[in-house]
């Protein structure tokens, strides 16, 4: 039975930038393996979802294609600021507005923004 995502893993062109910036939002450390190019570790970000960051990713590599991630926020503008503040690149700043869904909207306040290889991010607040 499906329960919610476990991890999303990134490949990475600057391993140590991506672990600073992931740690710089608050993702904590959970568990780290392997030495250069084949190091990899385990962020968590709440609620038993995790980042899988790997070593050993090119500039301009392109191994599979994400549209974006979202990691749920309790405050997006909060987050989106320590993002940019970390280096992220703004995508889309924070807004707030009713996504059109049925059987009823859903009020959400979200951002974009990418990240060291250049993923896109979302913070996710449903209100």
């Amino acid at each position: 039975m499906l329960s919610g995502f476990h991890h999303v893993a990134l490949k990475c062109a600057d391993f140590d930038k991506s672990v600073a910036f992931y740690t710089a939002i608050g993702a904590v450390m959970e568990r780290s393996w392997g030495e250069g190019d084949g190091r990899a570790c385990m962020l968590a970000i709440g609620n038993g979802c995790y980042l899988e960051l790997f070593a050993g990713g090119k500039p301009g590599d392109k191994a599979g294609v994400c549209m974006h991630f979202a990691i749920r926020s309790t405050n997006t503008q909060a987050d989106f600021d320590k993002a940019v503040a970390a280096g992220a690149i703004v995508d889309k700043p924070v807004t707030t507005l009713n996504i059109p869904s049925k059987p009823e909207p859903l009020p959400v306040t979200l951002a974009f923004v990418k990240g060291p290889d250049g993923e896109i991010i979302e913070f996710f607040q449903v209100l």
